[in-house]
């Protein structure tokens, strides 16, 4: 391992079928089974979508891409914080293998204590007493070269919506998966961070007709981040607005979030407002966008003197 550098790619995870779901949303869960009512309703979501969601594929090929971009001065692994490899099982692997100086890179490219915060947390737990030495990429929703290629997949929708179906007038949407609201009085940036991504892509395009929403709320007693995408769609077709583009930039991957929240449940509330909706093409394993990971890892590197 001597002059290698490990980066550690991790994501959330997902259940590997429809057997898995109970083990996988208990995890979620921190180890309290769901109730019957919550376990049908995400079991009807899987279904939804054909049974499995595609995440671990293309998380695996995410991964495997910036393996071969990087090169082979790095030592790439993969952790997952609800799903095996677990978080801890990759870290355990990097230790047992002599990894000393690693690279910590969450597959969100916004940042919250909540979300990108617990992946960090629970790495360096597990290297305590280990001669891993982690710094982590706390987010790249600015890095020009996202915000670039979100810019690009926004202009190719567009082009795809009929000249007489407004085209020229369609807002975008750009969305993230909600969190509790508390985090706004914490002083979280990951609403700031999501605005600033809108910012940057709309200042691109040359357009000002976009808003930012959310996505996938919890189904918790407390008060989750809003508007809600699908809120936001009935309101625009309250408003005579016929099509609009729905840029999920908060999500890297297609997965259930993506596949059921907008191209199922959103896209249901745009029928319902007589609204065409019509949704960016996730980065995936997109070359162009295994590209953007690379330099923000390169960057991340240098900066510390890697």
């Amino acid at each position: 391992m001597s002059g290698r550098v490990g980066l550690l790619v991790m994501d959330y995870g997902t259940a590997r079928d429809m057997d898995d779901v109970e083990s996988y949303y208990t995890h979620v869960r921190k180890g309290r089974p769901p109730t019957p009512e919550l376990l049908a309703e995400l079991k009807a979501r899987y279904e939804a979508i054909g049974g499995s969601s595609p995440l671990l594929q293309r998380t695996a090929q995410q991964v495997e891409g910036l393996a071969t971009a990087l090169g082979p001065g790095w030592s790439v692994y993969h952790g997952m914080k609800h799903q095996s490899p677990y978080l801890e099982d990759a870290v355990g692997k990097m230790a047992a293998e002599g990894v000393t100086t690693a690279i910590g890179l969450v597959l969100a490219p916004h940042y919250s204590k909540f979300s990108v915060g617990e992946y960090v947390s629970r790495v360096q737990a597990a290297a305590e007493g280990t001669a891993l030495d982690f710094s982590f990429v706390e987010s790249y929703h600015d890095d020009p070269a996202f915000i670039t290629m979100l810019a690009k997949r926004v202009a190719d929708v567009r082009a795809l919506l009929p000249e007489d179906h407004g085209r020229d007038e369609a807002p975008v949407l750009f969305s993230a998966h909600s969190l509790p609201s508390r985090i706004v009085a914490a002083g979280d940036p990951y609403p700031e961070q999501l605005q600033r991504t809108a910012d940057l892509v709309a200042a691109e395009l040359g357009t000002d007709n976009y808003m930012t929403c959310w996505m996938s709320a919890g189904r918790t007693d407390e008060e989750w981040l809003g508007p809600d995408l699908s809120d936001v769609i009935a309101e625009l077709g309250a408003k005579g607005v016929v099509a609009a583009i729905s840029c999920p930039c908060g999500f890297v991957s297609d997965h259930l979030e993506v596949l059921y929240d907008v191209d199922l449940e959103a896209q249901q509330a745009a029928r319902d407002a007589d609204l065409l909706l019509i949704r960016t093409e996730s980065p995936n394993a997109d070359p162009e966008f295994i590209e953007v990971l690379k330099g923000v890892v390169l960057r991340h590197a240098n900066e510390r003197g890697l």
